[in-house]
C-alpha cells in the first residue's frame, strides 16, 4: 500500500506538471476535465489529504463544514481564491495556499494585449473579414487610437500590475498612474514614473486607459458600477484581466451600446463561463475566453508551484505561498 500522501487535481493540468506530481504523491486526475460539484469536491475532501483546486471549484463554507474531511490543504492552481471560503478553512484547520509570482508576466503580457486589440479595433476588424464583409482599404476604415503619451490608469499596483505598467511604459511610451489599497515605495513609483492617485473616481476620470489588477471578493464586488463607469472618458479603454466581478457587466454593456466609452477588453466575467448577452453583441468590446496565464510555459509553472507547497505541507515545514 502506498504511504504517499494522496492528492487531486480538481483539472487536468499539463503532462510535465502532472507527471513532476505523480512522482512524489499518489495523485488522482479528474480526467472528464469539467468542473467538480459539491457532491464531487466533498467526496475527493473525504478520501485525500489534499486537493488542488482551480478558479472553477467552488469551496464553500457549507462544504468544509461537513464532518469526516482528511484534506489538511487546498492547493490552489492560481493566485485568486475567491471562490474558496479562507474563513471556513481556517476554521476547521485546513491550511489553504495559491501561486503567485508565476503568473505575473502571462497576465501582464495578456493586458497588453486587450488593450492593442481595443485601441486598434482588431477583433471587429477580423470579424469583418471572416464575414466576408471587407471590400478593402480605405483611408477612414476602422481607425482606432495610438497608445503612445495615453494615461493608463491602473486599479490595483501589485506585482502584474507593476509589470503592466513596465510593458505600457517602455514598449508603448505610456503615461503610468495607479490607485491602490497602499501606496507603493518611492523606488518603485520613480522607476516606472508613476503618479499615485488618492481618489479612484479621479483616476477613472484622468485615465484614457484603465486596467484592473485588483481581487474579486465583497469588497471589490461592481467597484465600477453604473456611477463610476460614468465617470470614465467618451474615449476611455477598459480592460479587466483581474476578476469579472469589479465590473457590473449589465452596466457596463449598457455603456458600451451607448458608445459613452471608447471600448472595453475583458478576459473575466461575472459567471463564468456565462457572458453577459448585451457584451456578445457588441463590436467595441474584445471577449477573451479566461486566457491571462494560458501559455504552456506558466500553466507548468502554476503546477510546480503547487507541488512546492505540497511538499512543504507534508515536510511539516511553513506553505511556501500561504493563503491561510
Amino acid at each position: 500500500m502506498s504511504t504517499r500522501p494522496k492528492v487531486l487535481l480538481t483539472r487536468r493540468w499539463t503532462d510535465a506538471a502532472q507527471t513532476q506530481l505523480a512522482q512524489r504523491f499518489e495523485l488522482t486526475i479528474n480526467q472528464d476535465d469539467r468542473p467538480m460539484n459539491a457532491a464531487a469536491l466533498l467526496q475527493a475532501l473525504r478520501t485525500h489529504d489534499a486537493i488542488c483546486t482551480t478558479v472553477t471549484d467552488s469551496v464553500t463554507a457549507a462544504l468544509l463544514n461537513e464532518t469526516g474531511l482528511r484534506s489538511k490543504l487546498i492547493a490552489n492552481f492560481g493566485v485568486g481564491f475567491n471562490h474558496i471560503d479562507v474563513q471556513a478553512a481556517r476554521s476547521v484547520g485546513i491550511a489553504v495556499s495559491n501561486t503567485p509570482d508565476v503568473v505575473t508576466d502571462a497576465t501582464a503580457d495578456l493586458a497588453l494585449l486587450l488593450m492593442l486589440m481595443t485601441a486598434r479595433r482588431a477583433g471587429e476588424g477580423e470579424r469583418e473579414l471572416r464575414d466576408g464583409r471587407w471590400t478593402g482599404w480605405r483611408p477612414t476604415h476602422l481607425l482606432g487610437q495610438d497608445l503612445r503619451g495615453k494615461l493608463l490608469g491602473l486599479v490595483g499596483f501589485g506585482r502584474i500590475a507593476q509589470a503592466t505598467a513596465h510593458r505600457a511604459l517602455h514598449g508603448f511610451g505610456m503615461r503610468i498612474a495607479y490607485f491602490g489599497r497602499r501606496r507603493a515605495d518611492a523606488g518603485i513609483e520613480s522607476a516606472l514614473q508613476a503618479q499615485h492617485y488618492a481618489s479612484l473616481d479621479d483616476l477613472l476620470q484622468h485615465s484614457d486607459v484603465i486596467s484592473l489588477h485588483l481581487p474579486g471578493g465583497v469588497d471589490t464586488h461592481h467597484l465600477l458600477d453604473a456611477r463610476r463607469l460614468a465617470l470614465l472618458k467618451p474615449s476611455a479603454l477598459l480592460i479587466n484581466t483581474a476578476r469579472g466581478t469589479v465590473i457590473d457587466e449589465a452596466a457596463l454593456a449598457d455603456v458600451l451600446a451607448r458608445s459613452a466609452i471608447g471600448g472595453a477588453g475583458l478576459d473575466v466575467y461575472e459567471r463564468e463561463p456565462v457572458v453577459h448577452p448585451g457584451l456578445l453583441a457588441l463590436d467595441n468590446v474584445v471577449l477573451l475566453p479566461h486566457q491571462g496565464t494560458s501559455t504552456l510555459e506558466t500553466r507548468t509553472a502554476m503546477g510546480l508551484r503547487v507541488g512546492t507547497n505540497l511538499d512543504a505541507f507534508f515536510a511539516g515545514l511553513p506553505l511556501p505561498d500561504p493563503v491561510v
